[in-house]
Parts: C-alpha cells; structure tokens; sequence
C-alpha cells in the first residue's frame, strides 16, 4: 500500500503530496545517474589518441544508461510537484520538466553521432569527438546547448524545490548547489567562441568547459539525488 504525507503551503492554495515511494525513486534515479557518469567521462580519458570502436560504443552505452536515470527521475520529481486549485504546476516547476527532458533528448542525438562513428568505420582510427564534420554538430550540442537546458533544468528545479512543501524532501543546501551548478553551466555557454581544440580547457568541446562541467553537474545531480534518500519523507518509508 502506498504512503504519502500531506503537505499544506501557506503561502498557496495548493497541496503537496509526496509519495514516498516517488520520493525514492526519483532519489536513486539521480544517485545512479550521477555515479553511472563518473564511469562515462572516464572512458573519455583513457587513451591519448583515437580510441577503439569498444570504448566508444561503451562510451555510447552509459550514455543511454544515464540519460534513461535521468528520464526516470524527472517523471518521479514530476509527479512530487505541488499543484494549484486548478491541477497546473508552478512555472519553475514546468521549466524544470520541460527543460530537463529536452536536454534528454538533445544528448540522445548527439550520442547516436558518435557512436554512428564507429559502427561506420570500426577498423579506422577516428575520434568522434574530433574528425569528421559530426563532430562539430556533436560539440554543439554536447557544450553549450546542453550548458544551457541544464542550467534551465537546475535553476527551475532549485525554485520549484524551495518555495514549496518540498522543502522537507529537498536539503536547502541541495537548492543552494543547483544554483552555483546553473551558474557554472551558463559560464560554459560562451566556449563556442574558443574553437574546437579538446586540450584547451576552454574550447568548446575542451576538457574544461565541455568534460569538467559536465562531470560537476552530473555528481550534482547525484548528490542531490542522496539528499532526497536521506530526507524524512524518503526514509520514512522504509521506517513505516
């Protein structure tokens, strides 16, 4: 049987419910995540020069792992989301799903260009983060279009998370994170400008602005992930 506790806004009309059942799910949706990509960007620093087909297609692999957590995880936090009289989310609220699942999407496109790399030329020595004319679409959409839907995702999801009953099953240092996270993605938006060099830090596909953002948003996103499983209304679930 499922529990859930019954959550009145002052400030709104609105209710939150928060099933606990929910509330871990969405929980370890993003722990895995955040773990599953620190294996990914490892991958991505193994070999010095163009790497094998297999490390590309695992590359490709956890990519979809990941971003399958992610899914997972924004229909679980969709569905904590306090509503109004009306049944409609607050505008943070729907940014956050809207901007979270778009990025989902994007990275998924970008994905099947690089792993469409190998599977054309298994035997080549070709990087698909660099050769090719694929490579610069996947730098795009990799960099700054995802810099910029994550910092949406993360700005509405810090809002929709603080000036609600989801206060209780979101730490306030979790909010307060997800807000320098948004920053620094938004800082990365600019690397289309530095060229497509992957060992300057600043390119847009560079370890700095591309690899190192990227691995600080997703360890967030796990650790915002455990702040949810070590919240009341997640642990309680398991205490009941």
């Amino acid at each position: 049987m499922k529990t859930s506790a019954v959550i009145d806004d002052p400030t709104t009309t609105s209710r939150t419910h928060i099933d606990r059942g929910d509330a871990r799910v969405a929980g370890w949706a993003a722990l895995g995540a955040g773990v599953t990509t620190v294996a990914l960007i490892a991958l991505y620093f193994v070999y010095s020069g163009p790497p094998p087909a297999s490390n590309v297609l695992t590359r490709s692999l956890l990519t979809l792992i990941m971003l399958a957590l992610l899914s997972v995880f924004g229909v679980a936090f969709g569905r904590l989301l306090p509503v109004d009289g009306h049944g409609r989310r607050s505008l943070p609220g729907q940014l956050a799903l809207v901007s979270l699942f778009t990025y989902v999407a994007v990275i998924l496109f970008a994905t099947s260009l690089e792993a469409g790399t190998p599977l054309w030329q298994p035997h080549a020595s070709l990087d698909p983060t660099t050769d090719g004319p694929l490579a610069a679409a996947m730098a795009l959409a990799h960099g700054p279009i995802a810099h910029l839907w994550i910092a949406m995702f993360l700005a509405g999801f810090a809002s929709a998370a603080g000036a609600s009953g989801l206060s209780r099953l979101v730490p306030r240092w979790a909010v307060r994170g997800c807000v320098s996270v948004a920053v620094i993605n938004v800082l990365a938006i600019p690397s289309m400008y530095f060229g497509m060099d992957a060992t300057d830090f600043y390119a847009v596909n560079g370890w700095g602005a591309d690899a190192l953002v990227g691995l600080i948003t997703m360890v967030w996103v796990g650790l915002v992930g455990l702040g949810i499983l070590r919240s009341g209304p997640a642990r309680s679930l398991t205490a009941g």
